[in-house]
C-alpha cells in the first residue's frame, strides 16, 4: 500500500498494534528523513511536527529485507537510514534515490530486481490459511524472519482491527466478541485496549447505561 498525508500543526496520535513493516519519508523544516518502521504490538501515543508531509510504502505480510531483519524494529525501534546526498540515501550499502509517491513502485521493483526485497511464499500461503508441509518450528522461523512477529500475534492484530471494523459498522459489543471468538466481552475490551487504544464503548461511542 502507498499512502501520503501532510499535517498543518503538532500534535500527538495514538499509533495502534500493526503487523506490517514499512518505509517512511518525512519531510519537514527543509529536511527529509527515510525510516524503516517495524511492526507494532501495542497500541501507543506517537507525536507529528507541524508543517511536514509524510509518505509511505507499507509492504505485505510475507515480504521483508533479509538484511534488515524486522524484529529488530518492531515496537517503533526504527531504523533510518543515512543520508547519501541532498536526494539519496544509503540502503545495503549502495546510494538509491529518495522515491516520491509517484515513482514508488518503480522504486520498489528496483528493489525487487536487486534482491534487497525478497518475500516468503509459505508465509504469504499460511495467511491465506493454507497449510504448508513443513514442521512447526521451521514455521515459526520463517514467521519471525519475514514478519518480526509470531503468526498467533498477527492473527490477535488482525482481529482487533477486525472487530473495530465491526463496531464502527454497529455491530453490537456482544455480538462482535462472539463473532469474532474472544472468550466474552471483557476479553474483548482488554485486547482492544491493549493493540488499539480504545475500548469497544469508545470506539461505538455510545455510553454504557448502568
Amino acid at each position: 500500500m502507498i499512502w501520503y498525508t501532510q499535517s498543518d500543526r503538532a500534535g500527538n496520535f495514538t499509533s495502534t498494534a500493526v503487523s506490517n513493516w514499512e518505509i517512511v519519508i518525512a519531510t519537514f523544516n527543509g529536511k527529509t528523513k527515510i525510516s524503516v518502521r517495524g511492526p507494532e504490538t501495542k497500541a501507543t501515543q506517537a507525536d507529528f511536527p507541524a508543517q511536514a508531509e509524510f509518505f509511505g510504502i507499507t509492504f505485505k505480510l510475507g515480504t521483508f529485507m533479509p538484511h534488515l531483519p524486522v524484529k529488530t524494529l518492531r515496537d517503533r525501534q526504527d531504523a533510518i537510514l543515512p543520508e547519501a546526498s541532498s536526494n539519496c540515501f544509503w540502503l545495503d550499502g549502495a546510494a538509491w534515490e529518495i522515491p516520491s509517491f509517484e515513482n514508488a513502485y518503480v522504486f520498489i521493483n528496483r528493489l525487487i530486481c536487486q534482491g534487497i526485497l525478497v518475500r516468503d511464499p509459505v508465509v504469504e500461503a499460511v495467511i491465506k490459511g493454507q497449510t504448508p508441509q513443513i514442521s512447526i518450528r521451521s514455521l515459526q522461523y520463517r514467521f519471525l524472519q519475514s514478519t518480526g512477529l509470531t503468526h498467533k500475534t498477527i492473527q490477535q492484530i488482525e482481529r482487533a482491527h477486525s472487530a473495530v471494523s465491526l463496531l464502527e459498522q454497529g455491530t453490537s459489543i456482544v455480538d462482535t466478541a462472539c463473532e469474532l471468538g474472544y472468550f466474552d466481552q471483557a476479553h474483548l475490551t482488554n485486547s482492544l485496549k491493549h493493540l488499539i487504544g480504545r475500548t469497544p464503548t469508545q470506539i461505538t461511542g455510545k455510553n454504557v447505561i448502568p
